[in-house]
């Protein structure tokens, strides 16, 4: 699903009711998405809120830096873990509840020992000041059956450049939905960019 829906929206959610309207919008744009950090104290009730109400809503936890936060958004209804960086254990801890597991990598190094414990997908985090499109050549080049999902300083200048990469299954970005705009509860702007946004995949694909 997230490689054919290309673009993954990362909030950090101000409250629940902001999870609730922002779903709606992904919902009406057919993306039905998102990732929601682990980085206010609403990640797990707002994810929990969603699912119950958007059932389509395809939920990833984000900002996942230990196991008892893995089984709170597992229990709250999560269906993907994203760690901003490499732990073998944390990864081993996933895989052992059977959840789909997405730990950030950077060096060749981090994706070779995701490699040898069996993952196909890793994020590449942070993506632009870590070497951008180009380093994600360069490490495909060697990784031929990776896949990444590049994070951190996407935006829809490079968007595009980004998702023409064949290793490239999806994009993850923060600045759909910031989290000064879902604070100050800014809709119809919200819904604006990823409208700018899904048309601009749409035109690529």
């Amino acid at each position: 699903m997230l490689e054919r829906l290309k673009l993954v929206p990362v909030v950090s959610l101000p409250s629940v009711q902001a999870g609730l309207e922002l779903a709606e919008i992904l919902i009406d744009h057919n993306l039905p998405v998102i990732e929601v950090t682990f980085r206010t104290p609403y990640a797990a009730d707002a994810i929990s809120a969603m699912k119950e109400k958007f059932n389509e809503l395809l939920i990833l936890a984000g900002t996942v830096l230990a196991k008892d936060q893995v089984d709170i958004a597992s229990d709250a209804g999560a269906e993907c873990i994203v760690i901003p960086g490499f732990h073998a254990g944390l990864v081993d801890y996933c895989q052992a509840k059977n959840l789909m597991v997405c730990p950030g990598t950077v060096t060749p190094s981090e994706v070779l020992q995701c490699y040898h414990m069996g993952l196909k997908t890793v994020k590449f985090f942070p993506a632009e000041v870590s070497g951008g499109a180009a380093m994600l050549k360069a490490m495909a080049a060697v990784f031929t059956d990776m896949k990444f999902m590049p994070t951190g300083g996407i935006n829809l200048n490079n968007l595009r450049e980004y998702l023409s990469l064949d290793s490239v299954f999806c994009c993850g970005g923060s600045w759909l939905a910031p989290e000064d705009m879902l604070q100050q509860e800014k809709w119809d702007a919200i819904a604006q960019r990823i409208g700018l946004a899904t048309k601009q995949i749409d035109q690529q694909l």
